[in-house]
């Protein structure tokens, strides 16, 4: 069988296989375009999920004639001067999407360059249709119809056009997050479903692509090391989402989807997450052109690091300051589902309407052994009080003092009731204490190791043989955290002494703990994750209880060693350990706003 060179049309179509994907992907390379040429605002139109219509209007620098027939053509471009590729600082520079589109649907491309007339080159699936005049204002408008109409193969594994749109709107969102300083809008099937205005502040182009509550609840990222820079916005621990699809990243501009970089996103929030959720970042990261490769494959969504370990190395440490810097904060969003049980009316008490001009019944539940005494009133009836006030022997303190406020008493002795100036605060006693533990941990191993308690008698704690083996190769990494392990016998361990910050806790809960701790990240996570887990878990042990009466005093020293220990608005677990209810709210409740 002879080789034979494949006819251009054909080339063309091959080409838009890894080019041209789905609709979204003809839509990226569009208006990618539009902001390498110096678009101030452009606007989107599709139909069907993009398949039936794409719209890309800009206002940009415009294309000559002679321009539009060199672009309409493979690998010519105006964004790559010279041969340096990897000194590219354009969105595109392959010179192959138009093309390609073109090849796969009919084409529509008007441009004028600003004093000049316009000009309109049409292509159908490959072939010159028409060119001539065309009117329109200064920049270029490029219009898709029919994508894959003569590629069934390729139209048959398109999906919903609600899925296909999906992808469209999540392409639009992260090119505009990308150019606060660009006006972007977006039609669908004559809906407009984005609107973004022009120079805007990058936390505020966040907020408005993710959600609204983000910017009240986020850190504002500003990082350097080594040349490379981080900016951007990430959320408290707090507010986070069950999936990771509202993690944004960015290298020089342009929206990359890079495991290097989700994996710090990870390792950042490690110990301030649960595990099945996930933060909200939109993350920048500027770095010098020679040091990341971005023509690693065709669509432009990839891209490779000179040194890795650095840029994993830099969002760790910027997610950390800025994280670190913001204390105790947790997201106070009181939700209306929140609000409105206040408002339930408790098991047991009713109401009814008053038959005359009388007061109404209340009927109040009473301890079996109290008799009912009458009110004053007819028909209204009530317990007697069942306790007495007893009289302060020290003056209460003054809210106004502290961030979280002064400690008023406790609710099923769990949690901390405090009065701040603007409202009511309710921390969970466990959760808190839990990650003042984890971070006193964290401390003492930065200056030197966790101070141990030997045990009056060691404990013995019996494991399956693999548990045992993995708890014996850490044996020297635990006795940093005050934890003195032994091998004894093939299914046991012998614990000499225990971290002493920890106090007589449950030694079999800890250790068997720290097993599955192990098991389940030992050969997944580096020396320092697998640190913090082991961290995590002993604080857990050693932490205050839910169910412990606690002195007004030791929650007011709980409250004050919260507003000075990092991350101390979240739980190990990423759970918030308190929530404040405004005074306002409080006022709503009653009626007084």
């Amino acid at each position: 069988m002879s080789i034979r060179r494949l006819p251009e049309h054909l080339v063309n179509r091959i080409a838009a296989g890894e080019v041209v994907e789905r609709p979204a992907s003809a839509l990226k390379e569009l208006v990618e375009n539009a902001i390498d040429a110096g678009a101030s605002r452009i606007a989107v139109r599709i139909a069907a999920g993009g398949t039936d219509l794409i719209e890309v209007i800009d206002d940009g620098c415009g294309m000559s004639p002679e321009d539009m027939t060199l672009a309409l053509e493979r690998h010519a471009t105006s964004k790559l001067p010279g041969d340096a590729i990897e000194a590219v600082e354009t969105l595109g520079f392959r010179g192959e999407a138009l093309p390609s589109i073109a090849s796969v649907a009919r084409l529509t491309l008007e441009s004028r360059i600003r004093g000049k007339e316009g000009w309109q080159r049409i292509v159908d699936n490959g072939a010159v249709e028409a060119e001539g005049p065309a009117a329109l204002p200064p920049g270029t408008r490029v219009r898709v119809e029919s994508l894959f109409a003569r590629v069934p193969a390729r139209r048959k594994f398109l999906r919903t056009p609600r899925s296909e749109y999906a992808a469209c709107m999540d392409v639009m969102r992260r090119l505009a997050m990308a150019r606060p300083d660009i006006a972007f809008s977006l039609e669908h099937d004559g809906r407009r479903v984005l609107n973004v205005q022009q120079d805007e502040s990058r936390p505020a182009r966040v907020a408005a692509l993710t959600d609204r509550a983000l910017a009240e609840n986020s850190v504002a990222i500003d990082f350097e090391r080594e040349g490379l820079r981080l900016g951007g916005v990430a959320s408290l621990p707090t507010f986070n989402r069950g999936v990771a699809d509202h993690q944004y990243l960015f290298v020089n501009g342009r929206p990359v989807k890079d495991r290097v970089l989700t994996g710090a996103v990870r390792g950042a929030y490690a110990e301030m997450l649960a595990r099945d959720r996930h933060a909200v970042v939109a993350l920048f990261l500027d770095v010098p052109t020679d040091a990341v490769d971005v023509n690693v494959h065709p669509a432009k969504t990839e891209v490779r690091f000179r040194d890795p370990g650095l840029a994993r190395g830099l969002i760790v440490s910027g997610l950390r300051r800025a994280l670190d810097a913001e204390g105790f904060r947790s997201v106070q969003r009181p939700s209306e589902a929140s609000l409105g049980a206040w408002r339930q009316e408790p098991v047991g008490l009713r109401q009814s309407r008053p038959t005359g001009g009388g007061l109404g019944l209340i009927d109040r539940p009473a301890p079996p052994s109290a008799a009912l005494v009458q009110d004053e009133h007819p028909g209204f009836m009530t317990a007697p009080p069942q306790a007495r006030a007893e009289p302060a022997t020290t003056d209460a303190p003054v809210a106004t003092t502290y961030p979280l406020g002064a400690a008023r008493g406790q609710v099923a002795k769990t949690y901390i009731v405090a009065e701040a100036e603007d409202g009511l605060v309710l921390v969970d006693q466990h959760a808190a204490h839990e990650r003042l533990v984890l971070e006193r941990m964290r401390k003492s191993l930065a200056e030197g190791g966790v101070k141990s308690q030997a045990l009056l008698l060691p404990e013995v704690v019996e494991l399956d043989e693999s548990a045992c083996d993995r708890l014996e190769a850490r044996i020297e990494e635990l006795s940093e955290f005050g934890l003195d392990l032994e091998r004894f016998g093939a299914k046991a361990m012998l614990v000499r002494s225990v971290p002493a910050m920890l106090g007589q806790g449950d030694v079999i809960g800890l250790v068997t703990d720290l097993a599955d701790e192990l098991a389940a990240y030992d050969s997944a996570l580096s020396l320092k994750e697998r640190i913090d887990h082991v961290a995590a878990t002993m604080a857990c042990h050693g932490s205050v209880r839910a169910g412990r009466v606690l002195s007004v005093a030791e929650m007011n020293a709980l409250l004050r060693e919260m507003e000075v220990t990092p991350h101390s608005g979240q739980c190990n677990h990423g759970r918030p350990t308190w929530v404040k209810l405004g005074m306002a709210d409080v006022e709503k409740l009653f009626g007084r706003k």
